[in-house]
């Protein structure tokens, strides 16, 4: 399991309270109709665990809530198909995590039979694999490109023709992205929506911090500063391990949840820096929100490719005060010194001195991370994702075509 992951008893709780209305045309433009159940495929060639695989697992059992069926086409041994199983979720082992002719070849046959009304597709691989199998189809559904991360899209001839041609919308996980592909890509606004990832401000909550610690076996009287977060270069880790090191409070403590590639060297860093004492690395959690409600203070130090991160925003809906920096789409979820503290990446420095702030101003912190909590509610909750992505999805699919 991962850092961020919801837990089937979560799911369970986040889809129970999903709405079953359906958007109406004023959601997405072209909306013609009414609303109708839908068979949804999402594609992802990702083997690995986070954020984007976290979305459309708990998308996908929201859609599900509302009467839509959906289907899950990935690698046997991707981390989503076994997590897919284990939450109730139809998946379908395909060859599809590498780019090949027989991929393409599967993934003919495989919609050949069964002819969705609309296909989510996730990653770069998984795109090209659907867009090349359609084109050999008679028919072929609409496909829709979820941008989950600010890379750059590269600026040729037949990437544009995968995400102009081949697609028929795109949707970013914020607008940061939007804007990205329209002003250095050129591609059409009008084709492309951001739709923030959703989280369940219900479930992801303050409570009892010392009750949290208690069940964890976390000191009881420590400051404690975490992140939850895969282990990946650019979520900045390294960096916040090298800020703590300076703290001027030698009894705090660091809490690193979750795991990923760099974890081996994060430990050689621990290790060489003399704090194996006082950093908590517990690897990766299936239930994330304990640990969250233990921390003082939560911490996003990425420098690179994110959207508005999962992480980030169950931290705010739990109320705690957030040092992060100014990446993706980051700064449509905070606000700096009104619903967090934002500092330049790839600095240490600037995290400690943002770090001495927080912990020395109890009222600094209650207010960030009350207006944190107000900010997420407002701007990301779980029913809105859902709302747009199935307006999408309507609009996309167009009228119902016999079988």
């Amino acid at each position: 399991m991962s850092a961020g992951l919801l837990s089937h008893h979560e799911v369970t709780s986040v889809t129970d309270r999903a709405r079953s209305r359906a958007p109406g045309a004023e959601h997405f433009p072209g909306r013609q109709g009414a609303r109708r159940a839908l068979h949804i495929v999402h594609t992802e060639a990702s083997l690995g665990w986070g954020g984007q695989e976290i979305r459309i697992l708990n998308e996908a059992a929201g859609m599900m809530r509302r009467g839509h069926a959906v289907t899950v086409l990935c690698a046997a041994h991707a981390e989503i198909y076994a997590e897919a199983r284990r939450r109730g979720i139809p998946v379908v082992a395909l060859p599809i995590a590498k780019k090949s002719l027989r991929g393409i070849a599967v993934l003919y046959r495989w919609l050949s039979q069964h002819t969705p009304d609309v296909i989510n597709t996730h990653s770069s691989t998984d795109s090209w694999l659907v867009a090349l199998a359609a084109r050999a189809l008679r028919w072929a559904p609409p496909m829709v490109r979820t941008r989950h991360i600010s890379t750059p899209v590269p600026r040729n001839r037949f990437t544009r023709w995968l995400y102009q041609n081949a697609t028929t919308h795109i949707v970013t996980t914020g607008a940061q992205t939007r804007n990205q592909l329209i002003c250095d890509n050129g591609y059409v606004p009008e084709h492309i929506t951001p739709v923030p990832t959703g989280v369940d401000g219900e479930y992801f909550r303050p409570g009892d911090r010392g009750e949290a610690r208690r069940l964890l076996g976390l000191p009881p009287e420590a400051r404690l500063i975490g992140i939850v977060a895969t282990l990946r270069s650019w979520k900045g880790h390294r960096y916040l391990v090298e800020a703590f090191a300076r703290l001027s409070d030698r009894a705090a403590r660091l809490v690193i949840v979750g795991g990923g590639p760099q974890e081996h060297a994060l430990r050689e860093q621990v290790a060489a820096l003399d704090l194996a004492d006082r950093v908590i690395m517990p690897g990766n959690q299936a239930e994330v929100l304990p640990w969250l409600r233990a921390l003082d203070a939560f911490v996003l130090p990425s420098y690179g490719h994110e959207g508005v991160p999962q992480a980030l925003l169950q931290a705010m809906l739990c109320q705690l005060p957030v040092v992060t920096t100014p990446v993706g789409g980051i700064l449509e979820a905070v606000a700096d010194d009104e619903s967090a503290l934002v500092v330049a990446p790839r600095n240490a420095e600037a995290l400690r001195a943002a770090l001495e702030r927080l912990l020395g101003d109890a009222g600094l912190r209650e207010r960030l991370g009350q207006r944190a909590r107000e900010r997420a509610c407002e701007l990301f909750s779980f029913d809105a994702m859902l709302d747009k992505m199935e307006s999408i999805f309507l609009a996309c699919a167009g009228p119902a075509r016999s079988r």
